[in-house]
Formats: structure tokens, sequence, C-alpha cells
């Protein structure tokens, strides 16, 4: 059959399909099963549509049925339905599109389906759906046009109702609304009908579905805009709005729509429950993945800048985060843009050093959410919301967010902002406490090593200390280089166990009691030996150390000049020397570690650095330093300092080093410290 490009003509094509195989049923056959009827009436009608809103000419429709399926085509000769559907915009956010849904019905609920295309510019859209089990039917033939007849009042009333279960569990409710509002169209004979809902965030009321479409001209005579109101029972408020051709019947229209709009507003709930439900689970998993980005990090600079990525585009346009300096004046620390292009002008109104600066608006709300006022709205220079953040019972600074594109804040946006504002505030603060706590802890190490090595005629001095963390710890590794008098140095390296402020005090003690017991004329051993009384009497066995002490003087040896090293091992590695043949070798003689027993067997031994030689201490972070089960040891650390023979000081230093870190895998999980003696000329 075929049929003028007529919205009309959908409401005669679905009485047609159901007639026929409502006549089918009445031979016995499967195809006759309710459910049956209705998937093959919403499938066709959808092909329809399609040719009379899309193609927008005259079609024909072909009906096959067989022992096993119906087959029905749709030929039109415009633009294919297809086409159109995949070039539709699809709407963002969500929120499903009201129209461009047949196609998917169809590859939903169809057994096969397809389309085709002949060079006359026909174009045929197919679907074939299996038959329900039953007797074999005779034969099928085409309806002809004096097949159509008018339904009665509960034929059309049960139509209008009637969605069985089997259909309705398998379509989505906005395919759902849409069917029952093709069926009221249908009906009243309406040109359009549309359901219409606000969700209550703000956007204003938005279209669930549509069937048919108003005049083109736009032009509507009076009396033919027809509203019901949908009643529902959640905070969800909708319309169904119906377009009426002229001479319909408004009463009988607004009686069935009322009828009907009970089942549409159960339908449109239940879409609206369930969006709702999918909105709080994404924010649910935004705020959870949001929580985990910012605890990754205890970098202050990197936890704010993350905030305004956080942001935007999801809950705005732009975002700011302002933290105040140590003047409680605020400074912009981080900010983000949808439209990168804006930056710098949004920065120039937002940083509080830029001009022309905050406007006096904005001023206001900065300083008032500064003081921990509830969030405030601003318009200038551009919508948004000041909210404070604050944690640990003190204000951390001030998030700004732009409204999004299209649409104020809502209320959930307005939560879920809030609800980021509070776990950023606690990043911020975290990441501010564990700064303050580096500052104070690299502050402290940096007073456990000299600020720098004496000059001194005929001697080089060079040292490295490399921690394993740069980051809140104070490692127990020190050294110390200390004139003793005019022609004498002490020189020492150390290693206390542990880390942290213990360690740090117990390194002190070390430094500036050797320091006293040396300058006050004791020998090298004697000096240490009472150290050891002075640790030992801490109780505190887990604080031990191990030193290596050198006194240096200079002198002559055979004629020429040289260096004299007087050496004392407490429990320490022994020193490398670097001869000028490149050779290098270790000397010195174990003793015992400091700070572990009242009685220390230590030892002095006497070695000559000629000129060109160079003596290197270290502490075991060097030569322990791992790569699988393998350490770095002593023969490559001879190797290395044979390498850097002839050199100065601060080459051989630097010789060594690279070579560990070479050698590691990974990072040293001990700290290391070099410090190089030369014998200049």
């Amino acid at each position: 059959m075929s049929f003028p490009p007529d919205i009309r003509s959908i409401g005669r094509v679905r009485r047609i399909i159901h007639d026929l195989l409502a006549e089918v049923a009445d031979a016995g056959d499967g195809f006759g099963v309710p459910e049956f009827v209705d998937d093959v009436v919403l499938l066709t009608s959808e092909l329809c549509e399609n040719a009379v809103l899309h193609a927008g000419t005259a079609f024909d429709l072909a009906v096959m049925a067989d022992d096993d399926e119906v087959t029905v085509a749709v030929t039109d000769r415009g633009p294919g339905a297809l086409e159109l559907h995949l070039a539709e915009p699809r709407q963002r956010y969500g929120r499903a599109a009201t129209h461009g849904r047949g196609l998917s019905l169809i590859a939903r609920l169809a057994t096969t389906w397809g389309t085709r295309h002949d060079a006359g510019g026909r174009h045929t859209v197919w679907f074939a759906l299996a038959r329900r089990p039953g007797s074999v039917p005779e034969p099928a033939t085409d309806p002809a046009p004096e097949h159509e007849r008018t339904w009665s009042a509960a034929e059309q009333g049960r139509w209008l109702l009637h969605v069985p279960a089997s259909l309705a569990r398998r379509l989505a409710p906005v395919d759902l609304v849409r069917e029952l509002a093709g069926r009221l169209r249908d009906i009243v004979d309406a040109a359009a009908v549309v359901v219409e809902v606000d969700r209550g965030d703000g956007s204003g009321a938005s279209e669930l579905a549509r069937a048919g479409a108003p005049p083109a001209d736009g032009a509507l005579a009076p009396g033919s805009a027809l509203s019901v109101p949908l009643p529902t029972t959640t905070g969800l408020h909708g319309t169904i709005r119906l377009i009426l051709r002229e001479g319909a019947d408004a009463a009988r229209a607004r009686e069935l729509t009322e009828l009907i709009a009970g089942r549409i507003a159960i339908t449109a709930e239940s879409q609206w429950l369930h969006d709702v439900d999918q909105r709080r689970r994404a924010w649910t998993t935004y705020l959870a993945e949001a929580s985990e980005l910012l605890g990754q990090s205890l970098d202050l600079e990197l936890t704010v800048a993350l905030v305004p990525q956080l942001v935007v585009p999801r809950l705005g346009t732009w975002c700011a985060v302002l933290l105040p300096e140590p003047s409680r004046r605020l400074r912009l620390a981080a900010i983000a843009h949808a439209d990168e292009d804006r930056l710098p002008e949004l920065r120039a109104v937002l940083d509080p050093d830029a001009v022309p600066g905050p406007p006096p608006q904005l001023r206001a709300r900065l300083a008032a959410a500064h003081r921990d006022a509830p969030p405030s709205w601003f318009s200038d220079p551009a919508d948004g919301v000041a909210i404070a953040l604050r944690a640990g019972g003190a204000s951390t600074g001030v998030l700004l967010v732009g409204r999004p594109a299209g649409r104020p804040h809502t209320p959930e946006d307005l939560l879920l902002i809030d609800d980021l504002a509070r776990r950023a505030a606690l990043a911020i603060h975290n990441a501010q406490t564990v700064g303050e706590h580096v500052r104070v802890s690299q502050t402290l190490q940096a007073a456990l090593l000299p600020r720098a090595l004496p000059q001194v005629p005929q001697i080089d001095f060079a040292a490295e200390y490399l921690p394993s963390s740069t980051g809140a710890d104070v490692g127990g590794d020190f050294y110390d280089v200390v004139e003793v008098d005019p022609e004498r140095w002490l020189v020492t390296i150390g290693d206390v166990c542990g880390k942290g402020a213990r360690a740090a005090a117990r390194t002190g003690l070390v430094r500036d009691v050797l320091r006293a017991l040396v300058r006050e004329g004791r020998p090298l051993v004697g000096a240490i030996e009472m150290l050891n009384d002075v640790m030992v009497e801490a109780a505190d066995p887990q604080q031990f150390c191990t030193l290596a002490a050198v006194m240096l003087s200079r002198e002559r040896h055979e004629g020429r000049s040289a260096v004299a090293v007087e050496l004392v091992l407490a429990g320490h590695a022994q020193p490398v020397v670097v001869r000028a043949d490149g050779s290098a070798e270790l000397i010195g003689r174990f003793g015992t570690a400091l700070g572990l027993f009242e009685t220390v067997d230590l030892h002095c031994t006497r070695h000559l650095l000629a000129t060109g030689e160079t003596l290197l201490l270290y502490t075991d972070g060097v030569t322990e330093c791992r790569r699988g089960p393998e350490q770095f040891d002593e023969n490559r650390l001879l190797e290395a300092a044979a390498a850097a023979s002839g050199t100065s000081a601060a080459r051989l230093v630097a010789t060594v080093r690279e070579a560990v870190q070479r050698f590691a895998s990974d990072l040293c999980s001990d700290d290391m410290a070099l410090l190089a003696v030369r014998a200049e000329p």
C-alpha cells in the first residue's frame, strides 16, 4: 500500500497492521499473541514516522507473513533515515534525545533488519520479527484499502492504555513514553504530542518525548494547543502538550489525555528516578576519584593545581583557587578555564595582584569567604559562586567556580562543589603541614652540616651529602671540618643510627662534643673515648654512632711537603687513599662503635698524603647501595676512586657519586656522605 506524507498516515498504518494480525489470530495462529502484535505495530510505526518526518515523501508499506516470521518494509523517496539518524546531534550529559530513536528500537527488538537503496533514489528500511509458536496459518494477502475500519471506543481505550508487560520491559522509559504519546496522537488526531518535564535542576522544562510534528509554518489555529499536567508524586513536574488539527474535538482530546497522563507520569518518573540514581552513582565515583587524586601528592603546588582541573568543565566553566599569604592577603594560586584562550582575561580580573584586579563585588565575596562565610554568589566578572576552603578549624583559602555553560548552578551542583571544597581544603591543609615539616627538617639537616669547607693552603677539601629522601626525614649521616689551631684540622664523618629528630639531636651532640674535647687539647683517641662516655650516659643504645675521625697537619717528608693523617675508626668503614700512581687502597684499623659499651677499643694509625694523593672518607650508604642482590661494595669503590686519580677532590667525589648512582637500579635506601682531602703542591 502507498500512503501520503502526512502524520495521520501513521495512525492508519497502526490500525491496518493491528487488524491484519488480529485476523490471523482469529485463524488460531501465533501471530495474534498481543505482545507480538504490539511489537510489530510499534516497529512499523517507527519506520513510517521516519519516512514522514525525515524523508517528507509518500511512502510504500509492504507486509509479508509466512510460517516463520512477519517482514515489514517501508520505502520512501527521500534521504535515508539511517543517515539522518547517524547525523543527529546527540545530547550531552546523559539526557536522551527525543527523536532519532526508531532505528535503535528496531535494532533492539527485531530479529533482523536492514536498509536498501536503488538507483532511482528509493530508500527501503525493513525488519523481520520471528513468529510465536502456533499452528501454520493460511498465506496472508495484502490488505485492501477497504480493510480499514473505525475502532470502537473500547478498542481505542484498550489500545491507548494497554502495553503488554513483555514489551514494556524491553523498552526504555523514554521509548515507552514516546509510544504512548504516539498512540494518543493517533486516537485524538493531533498533529503532535509533546511530553515535557522539569527535573528541578534549574534548567527549566525539557522535552522528554515527541510524537509527530507541529505545522511547518508554526501557525496554530485558536484553541489548537492543549496542555495537561502529569500527576506526578515526586519532585518531577511535567506536562503533556497536544497540537490539535482543525476541527478536532478538544474536550475529547483532554479527556483521553488525562486518562493516559497517569501512565505517562509513572513511566516519566521511573526514567527520572533512574537518571537521578545514575547521576548519584556518577557523582559518588567522581568524588571518590577526586579524593584519590588529591591524596596522591603532598606537594602543595601540585595539589592546588589539580583542584581547578577537577572542577572544569564538570561543575563550572572556570575555576580558581586563592590561598592566603602569611600577611593574610589572598593570592591567586591556580586557575583553569574550559576555553584556554580566555585564561589571560580571567586571570586579569581574578588575581588580586593584577591590574585592574577583582571588581568590588568579587572582592567583597572573597573577603567574606576567607572569613568562612557561607557560599555566596557573584555576577561580576561572570556568574559564579565563592566557597571557603576550611580545614583544621581554619580557613586555607577560597574556591571560585563559574557557572556551567548555558545554565546556572543547581542545588545539586552546590552540594557537590561544597563537598569537593572540603576534600580540597583537607588536601591543601595536609600539603601545607607536610611542606612546613619538610622545611623545618631541611633547615635542621643543613644546620648539622658545615656551611662551607675551609680554604687551607696545600689541602683541598670537597664533600657531598645525598639524603635518601628529600622529604621530612632528617638523615643520620654527617661530616665536619673544623680548624683546631693554625696547623691542625679535625675532619670527621659519621653515621648515627636511625632518622628523624632523635638522630638529628644525637648527631649534633656527637659533632659539638668532639669539637669541644679536641679543641681543649685532648688526644684524638682520648676525646673519642670521652665522647663514648657521654653517649652511654644518655642510656639510649638504639642511638649508637659510627665515626671516622682524622687529625690533619702539614709537614715535610724527605724534603717534600706532605699532609700527615692521624686516623681513628670507631666502628666506621675504612677510608680510601688514592695514590698519585693511580692505585687505591683502604687504610685504618677498625674500632668499637660509640654509644654501645662503656669501654671501647680504639686505635690511632698514622699515614702520609704525598702531593697529588687524596683521602676519601664515606658512610656505609655508599658501599651498601644495592642493585638486586648485589652491593656496590669496597671493590667497586676502589675502582671508581682509582679512575679519578690525579683529579681534584671535588672531581673524585663526583666520580664516586656518579658510579654509585649508575650502579643502583633504584633510589638508595640509605643516606650517603662523601668527604675528600687532597694534598696539593
